[in-house]
């Protein structure tokens, strides 16, 4: 049944353009950037690519939220990032991509993963991700050297690791608030996150207005299932005039890019996988799309 319903959901989606939405601007004097994020399509489309049990769309989908999150903060069109978090957990490594235009994709290792609920009765993400590894960033544009910023995993639960990342790769104070919530059928109700970063000089008045909002923030996967980002902004922020924009899972594979990687392989590479396999198959990542090269394929790429 779980199997049937998600497929359904696939297939009914499959010609609707499935979309995240992003609210971000300043708050709290203007000391305070808050973003508000309900990736809830993004991690069902995960879904639908990877087929995750319950346990990894909780463990990528807070993962592409945080990404949506990080190209938020891109100041150029031509901005683009990945994240690998690689902490030994069950789920094993993840890795989250995307570009200023908050196009994200993901993957995760291991897709399959399921664990026993955690001692509060939910997903064990902590135990998905592990907490024996690294969160590591690569961010790069078209003009400049990437910087590659890098994080020891403090408990696997994401939203504490990326603000640690933040605190310090990037000396960026950040309180963050991330959830997936799935339902028995595999699908997600609610995804999404809130992310508050105090600017330089933040008055301690505005510091404490975040800490009286955060224990409210606790279950933010319900908050985006019951109110959606627009119904957080209004209950919590109302007041407050912030930019609304759009994210999606967009994978940037092609038949051009993956013949690239074929042609990268170099030709006698490309031989010896024909003669022993009878032919080259390339599998995307983040879309689980199959590109097959016969030896006519490779002919014709090579010459």
């Amino acid at each position: 049944m779980y199997g049937r319903r998600r497929a359904l959901y696939v297939r009914q989606r499959k010609n609707i353009k499935i979309m995240g939405k992003v609210f971000k601007g300043l708050i709290f004097d203007n000391q305070v950037s808050l973003t508000i994020i309900d990736s809830t399509d993004i991690v069902n489309k995960a879904i639908g690519f990877h087929k995750l049990t319950p346990l990894t769309a909780a463990a990528l989908g807070r993962s592409l939220t945080a990404c949506v999150f990080m190209c938020s903060t891109m100041k150029d069109a031509d901005d683009r990032l990945s994240v690998t978090i690689d902490g030994g957990g069950v789920g094993g490594k993840i890795v989250v991509c995307g570009d200023s235009s908050l196009k994200v994709r993901g993957s995760i290792e291991n897709p399959s993963a399921v664990l026993p609920p955690n001692s509060k009765g939910k997903l064990d993400v902590a135990g998905c991700v592990g907490s024996q590894g690294k969160i590591t960033v690569v961010r790069a544009n078209g003009n400049h050297t990437p910087y590659v910023g890098s994080c020891n995993i403090v408990s696997g639960e994401l939203a504490e690791d990326f603000a640690a990342y933040y605190a310090y790769s990037e000396q960026q104070p950040t309180a963050m608030a991330l959830g997936v919530r799935v339902s028995k059928e595999g699908l997600c109700l609610g995804a999404g996150g809130v992310i508050f970063q105090p600017l330089p000089d933040t008055q301690e008045e505005n510091i404490v207005k975040i800490e009286k909002i955060l224990p409210d923030l606790n279950d933010v996967s319900y908050l985006i299932e019951t109110l959606g980002a627009k119904g957080i902004k209004d209950k919590y922020f109302a007041e407050y005039d912030l930019e609304e924009s759009f994210a999606e899972y967009k994978c940037i594979c092609s038949d051009e890019y993956i013949d690239k990687i074929v042609l990268s392989l170099g030709k006698a590479e490309c031989e010896d996988i024909l003669k022993k396999e009878g032919k080259i198959e390339v599998c995307c990542h983040f879309c689980d799309k199959k590109y097959t090269y016969s030896k006519e394929d490779i002919d014709k790429l090579f010459g």
